[in-house]
């Protein structure tokens, strides 16, 4: 496989796409070996089979504001891959929107959806609609016109979206209630519902929890818990939130938040109350972290900054794509770092990578370590399917036993001669090699 030529015919093809060609070329360098072992592969076109979604639907949304002012967005679904199952990722809403990013996470979930052993191919979809500062009826009425171009290509066993960044259990709401009146069926074609219609319980916290599930399978293998460990996390919304309330349950001090505003470093350890008060901060509407430090005084605000400038043990991000840079992992490997675990998609840079992995720091990819969020996700489809709800216990036990089984492949495949497990190489190859398989068992199509 000739990376280099694959890439630069991808380039040609989608100019300026940087972050769906940055996650193609970080899969297809983690891959090629194995990939050239198996010849039927190349015969078989997979790879560059597998690095064009199977279909981009885009469409624009009109809608009307609280000012009776005609308002258009544009929407997307990235129809990424669906060689295991139906379509399965979320909807993001917000002003950075574009094709290259839903496209690389389109591709990451293609992965992702692999790795947690249930039956889902990969998709990611939204628009460039910001629901900060608008107000609930016009957030209704931009999700109903938004399923309105969207619902003809849904379905339980055919696309099954979710939330995302922008997208909470509201925002699922609307949409699913405008997608069921128009099939006339009630089928749970949407996760992240309420719990009152079908949704599944501890989704909202299943993201952090999944994570912290699998920092603690790491920390296993060195005879280590999470107990008495520093934490700096990144975000504070659902993501961050679920981590801070799994990480401080299992022993260890989550000592940051941040928004686009700054961070927060609280040396006392964000916990009890804490964790609590970073769900009213995200319901503000403000984006911003600053007031923590009114209400905690023991806290310190830093504006402008990332908190992968404190001395920790372990640092999770949490919020969005490439959040943590080269700079940024030097000055944390410089602070004696353990482990940096992405909960966000592609948290981090290639450079931070290269540098960590360099280090011989364990760094474990998002595709992953957040792979709870989209289990549980495949979890509540299954309870939809069998009409029933199962406990916070039941649910539970099933992510962490999918987390411990995700973890496992990817000691599996990333252990090297000299012990050190390079996660990333580990579930890129875990992933790809049951899509691959699929695909070459189903024929040219």
């Amino acid at each position: 496989m000739d990376i280099n030529q694959i890439i630069a015919n991808l380039e040609a093809k989608h100019p300026g796409e940087k972050e769906y060609l940055q996650a193609v070329r970080e899969v297809l360098l983690s891959v090629a070996d194995i990939y050239n072992q198996h010849p039927e592969f190349e015969k078989a076109r997979i790879i560059e089979r597998m690095v064009e979604p199977d279909r981009i639907i885009t469409f624009r949304v009109t809608w009307i504001d609280d000012k009776g002012e005609v308002q258009n967005n544009i929407g997307y679904r990235v129809q990424f891959n669906n060689a295991i199952g139906p379509y399965k990722g979320g909807i993001r809403f917000h002003a950075s929107v574009n094709l290259s990013i839903l496209k690389f996470l389109g591709f990451e979930q293609t992965f992702k959806n692999a790795l947690t052993t249930l039956p889902m191919g990969g998709a990611k979809g939204g628009s460039d609609f910001s629901p900060r500062g608008k107000s609930d009826k016009e957030i209704m009425r931009f999700c109903q016109a938004f399923i309105l171009g969207l619902w003809r290509n849904l379905g339980p066993d055919r696309d099954v979206p979710a939330g995302d960044i922008g997208v909470g259990g509201r925002e699922v709401g609307y949409m699913y209630g405008m997608y069921k009146r128009l099939v006339n069926e009630n089928t749970g074609t949407f996760t992240g519902k309420g719990l009152d219609f079908g949704g599944s319980r501890i989704r909202p916290e299943a993201t952090g929890f999944g994570a912290l599930y699998f920092v603690q399978d790491i920390l296993k293998r060195f005879n280590q818990t999470l107990q008495g460990k520093t934490i700096a996390i990144s975000g504070f919304g659902n993501v961050a939130w679920g981590a801070a309330l799994k990480a401080t349950e299992l022993g260890g001090k989550v000592v940051t938040i941040s928004g686009p505003d700054g961070y927060v470093y609280d040396p006392d350890g964000i916990s009890g109350e804490k964790i609590d008060y970073m769900l009213q901060l995200r319901a503000s509407g403000e984006d911003i972290v600053e007031p923590y430090v009114e209400k905690f005084p023991g806290a310190t605000f830093f504006p402008g900054k990332k908190p992968w400038e404190q001395k920790v043990n372990i640092a999770l991000p949490c919020a969005t794509q490439n959040e943590l840079n080269g700079d940024d992992a030097a000055q944390l490997i410089a602070n004696g770092v353990e482990l940096v675990a992405e909960v966000s998609n592609m948290g981090c840079t290639p450079e931070a990578i290269d540098t960590l992995i360099e280090h011989r720091v364990i760094y474990a990819p998002g595709k992953a370590v957040n792979a709870g969020g989209v289990a549980t996700s495949g979890l509540e489809m299954s309870q939809n399917a069998m009409h029933l709800q199962w406990t916070s216990e039941e649910v539970d036990a099933k992510l962490h036993q999918i987390m411990n089984a995700i973890h496992a492949q990817c000691v599996k495949y990333g252990m090297e001669p000299d012990g050190y497990v390079n996660y990333m190489k580990g579930a890129n190859i875990a992933g790809f090699m049951k899509v691959a398989n699929a695909m070459m068992e189903q024929g040219i199509c």
